[in-house]
Formats: structure tokens, sequence, C-alpha cells
């Protein structure tokens, strides 16, 4: 029990670190730093870049040379720094360097972090696959505690919120130095750089099957990056129309709405799953994504806030029925020799280069549809849900999968 409570802990905190700023920073950088939206674009396309090689690296160095739980403890502070210089910055050059750089350093503690939490569990004779959920449902528990912490203190466009971050950060980074050691494996057949990045797995580009996959897997990784960088700026433009609402005056609250909807619909995927199979998963999810931007374009603070709240919930299947059911289908599709690296690959292509595309994408949209400063949101959000409707069109026909 008592290593379960500290793994708890470990994985709340994980995540808290995220949640500080990751929904809200793009309010703060375009109401406060006054960024273009190909700029709020970019600083968002970090993450996907630290994803492509990161996580491999540093598994390697916890694979090879120093415990996993220091590794991911130094990471942590490490990236905590970069916060605190980021916090102090005010061109975009600079601090697209400075996250950039906290983004090396944190991406691939969330690998890290379930590494040290496998390992701990095994060692306590625990049943991983019952006993790691509870835990890791404490990550989003973690998330949605720390946006409603920004928004109660008025930090969604301030630098405060990544003090906040940071401050979790340093103390969970100490804290990784206290868990029991988890010593590097002297495994003589020890892994490559190269399969760490999963680049092993790329013969699965030799089944039509799987290649149509990864690339659609790709193509909605971008489709959730939409609403990480655009969604707080989209709410916080309402301020001139509905300024005493609630979606404006608790945007993170609103959206966090996203989160708690996502782990209702992770008890779901085992039953549609099974019941209707990888192809349709799939469909619902695009499905899913047009009516995230659909509702966003037809919604309001006011009459139609009823809008915002649906596109709130849905996010939950558009979210977990392409990332965790993907990976599912993964792990089903690759052979036991290239398991690890698959997984690798099915995270480049979802978390990194899908980041990069939809960051960049988004940001460009954005700009094209901003006249004089003003923001066409609706023209926006139709835009984007062209984007996942036409996705949606077009796999049913490319993917083919034997019953």
């Amino acid at each position: 029990m008592r290593i379960k409570a500290r793994l708890t802990v470990m994985n709340f905190l994980q995540f808290f670190i995220w949640g500080s700023w990751l929904i809200s920073l793009g309010s703060y950088m375009g109401g406060v730093l006054g960024f273009s939206g190909i700029q709020i674009g970019s600083v968002f396309t970090t993450m996907g870049i630290a994803s492509l090689f990161m996580p491999g690296l540093l598994g390697i160095v916890a694979d090879r040379w120093l415990n996993a739980e220091r590794v991911l403890g130094i990471s942590h502070i490490i990236a905590a720094l970069f916060l605190i210089y980021a916090s102090t910055l005010t061109d975009f050059p600079s601090f697209y360097i400075a996250i950039l750089l906290h983004s090396f350093f944190y991406m691939p503690t969330i690998a890290l972090n379930n590494a040290v939490s496998y390992a701990l569990l095994e060692r306590n004779n625990s049943n991983i696959v019952k006993e790691f959920p509870p835990i890791r449902v404490m990550g989003t528990v973690g998330f949605v505690v720390a946006m409603w912490v920004i928004d109660f203190c008025g930090w969604t466009q301030s630098p405060y919120q990544l003090y906040v971050s940071a401050g979790a950060g340093i103390f969970l980074g100490i804290y990784s130095f206290t868990m029991p050691a988890v010593v590097p494996a002297h495994n003589p057949e020890k892994k490559s750089f190269a399969s760490a990045l999963g680049l092993d797995a790329f013969v699965l580009f030799r089944r039509k099957k799987m290649a149509v996959f990864f690339v659609f897997a790709m193509l909605l990784g971008a489709a959730l990056q939409i609403t990480n960088a655009f969604g707080g700026p989209f709410l916080d433009d309402f301020k001139t129309t509905h300024p005493n609402s609630f979606a404006v005056q608790r945007p993170n609250i609103l959206l966090s709405i996203s989160q708690i909807s996502e782990t209702l619909f992770i008890l779901s995927i085992p039953f549609f799953l099974n019941r209707f199979g990888i192809k349709r998963i799939m469909l619902f999810s695009m499905l899913a994504w047009v009516l995230r931007f659909g509702f966003f374009a037809l919604g309001d603070p006011d009459e139609r806030f009823w809008l915002l709240l649906l596109s709130m919930i849905v996010y939950g299947m558009a979210f977990d029925f392409f990332n965790i059911s993907g990976s599912l289908f993964v792990e089903k599709e690759a052979e036991p020799t290239i398991r690890s690296s698959a997984q690798g690959l099915f995270m480049i292509m979802c978390n990194g280069v899908g980041a990069i595309i939809g960051g960049l994408a988004s940001g460009w949209v954005v700009d094209h549809f901003t006249v004089n400063g003003v923001k066409d949101w609706q023209s926006i959000w139709f835009t984007f849900a062209t984007y996942a409707l036409l996705l949606a069109i077009i796999f049913p026909i490319a993917f083919r999968e034997k019953k």
C-alpha cells in the first residue's frame, strides 16, 4: 500500500505540472505577449519536436547508466528551471527556445514516470494491469486540479502559471530522488538508440493496413494540438461580447470538462473495441473531432453555451478512441520482438510529427482568418471541422481490416 500511495502522488504531480500551463499558455501568449497564431502554434510544436527523440535518448540513459528515478528527478528539475526562465521573457524567439528546452526535458518524463511505476509495482508483486490504471487516473486528476488552481487564482493570462508548474516540477524532482531505486537492467541485449526511437518498427509500414493506420494516427495527432493551442484564446475573445459569462470568467474550469470526459471514455474502450473493432473506433474518433470543432464554431457563452459543453464532452471520445485504442491496436498487431519499438513509433507519429503539423497548420489557419487583430473564430473552427470530416470520409476507404 505504501508504494502505491507514493506512486499515486508521483503520477498526480507528473500531470499537475503539465496542466498548470498546457491549456492556458495560448491565452497568455496571445493576450499578453501579443504573439501571432503561427507563433503560438510554433510554441506548441516544441513538444512534438522533443517527442521525436528525447524519450528514446533518456530512456537509454535510464536503461544503461543511471537509475530511472534519478533520471526522472534530474529531468524535472532542469525542465522547471527553463519554465522559470521562460516566465521572464516577452519576445517570441527567446520564449520559443526556452519552451523548447523545457520540452526536451519534460516530455521524456512521461515515459520515465511509467517506467518507474511499472518497475516498482512489479517489485512489489502487484498486478500491473490491475493496479496501474487507478494510479494513472490520478495523473488526469492532477491535470484538472492544476487547471482549476490557475483559473481560480486568475492566472490564465499570467506568467504565474509557469511558476506554479515550475514549483511542482522542482518538488517532484526532489521527491523522485526519495523513491526506491530502479537500477539499470544489465541486459546483454541492450536496446539501441534506433530501437528506442521506434525505428525497428518501421517494418510495419510494409503492411498497407499498418501504414494507413500510422498516417491517420499522425493526422489525428495534429487535431489534438489544435485545441491545446487555441481553446483558451477562443474563449478569451468572448470578453468583448460576454465579459461576465462563465466561459470568460472561468475558461480553464470549462475546458477541464474535456479531461474529465477523457477519464470516463477510457472506461468504455474495452466494450467499444470488442464490439466494433479498430476501424470503427477510429472513425468514431474522427466524427467526434468534427463535433468538437463544429460545436466550438456554433457555440457561445450565452444562449448556445450548451454547445460549448457538448464540445467538451465529445473530446473524451475524440482523444481516447484514437490514442488509447490505437495503442492497444499496435500492441496486438506488432510482433513481440518489436512491440516496444512499435509503441515508440506510435508516439512519434501522434505526439511528434502530428503535433508539429497540427501546431504549424493551426497557427497558419488562425492567422489566415485574422483581420486587423480580430479573429473569425467561426470560420477557423469550421475549417478544422472540415479537416476532420475529410479524414472520416477517406479513412474507411483507405483502411482495410479483416473481421
